[in-house]
Parts: structure tokens; sequence; C-alpha cells
């Protein structure tokens, strides 16, 4: 699923319950569910601190029987993600990097002045017992 979305605040819980929701529904467990939906809000705000006001920006949200894959796009000034320090926990904010990091088990950013940033997120999934997912997916 992909989704171009104004930078609006309001567009982060819906774009958490649609991922959220549809892993629940093919039978991810919860612990991955929540996983995935901290590390898609946490990308989406950095979005709506960095980039100006009358942006969008483009979400995919994607999953096989293996992992989760997000996407998060925005067209604003770009940024060097190695160029950011370790975060303190006892910060309000500035930790959105490390808790990406620390929750999937892939984080990939391409960032550039001249046209943005892209994090690509992944996670690898696991179900619950007679999850939907392996009745959706044909026999090897």
């Amino acid at each position: 699923m992909k989704i171009e979305l104004p930078r609006d605040a309001v567009t982060i819980p819906i774009l958490r319950r649609l991922c959220g929701k549809s892993l629940e529904v093919v039978g991810a467990t919860e612990s991955v569910i929540d996983d995935v939906e901290l590390a898609l809000t946490e990308a989406c705000a950095n979005v709506l601190r960095h980039v100006e006001d009358d942006s969008v920006y483009e979400v995919t949200v994607g999953f096989d029987e293996v992992r989760a894959f997000l996407d998060v796009v925005d067209h604003g000034p770009g940024f060097d993600p190695d160029a950011i320090g370790p975060s303190n926990p006892d910060d309000e904010s500035g930790r959105g990097l490390a808790l990406m990091r620390e929750l999937m088990d892939s984080v990939h950013f391409d960032s550039a002045d001249d046209y943005g940033t892209k994090v690509h997120l992944e996670k690898q999934l696991s179900w619950k017992p007679g999850a939907v997912i392996h009745q959706l997916t044909p026999p090897r």
C-alpha cells in the first residue's frame, strides 16, 4: 500500500492503525505489531518536525510471509544520519533514529538536499498459531 499524505499530525495515527490492523488481520504477533507501529510513528514524526508545512510525504507499507517493510519519503532538506550523535534516554525528543534502529531489523536512510529523505525499515515477522498469512501464500 502506498499513500501520499499532507504533512499533518493527524496522518500519523491513521497510518499507525492501517499498518497495525493489516498485520493483526493476517496474524502477526502483538510484539511485532507494536515494534512496527512505533518505528513507523517515529519516522513520520520526523517528517513533521523537519519538513516545511506545505509539503506532502509518501508512505509505503508492505509485508510478506517473512518480513514487513516500510518506506517513508519526504521532500525536505535531507540530512546525514551518521552525523546524528547518540541520544540521551532521558530526553523527551531526539530519540527517533535510535528507537527505529532498536525496534527494526534493518534501517536505511537515503538523503540529499535536492530531493529529501527516504527511510527504509524492515522487520522480521513472527506469527500467531494458525495465522491467516499462511493460507494466503501458495505452497512451495
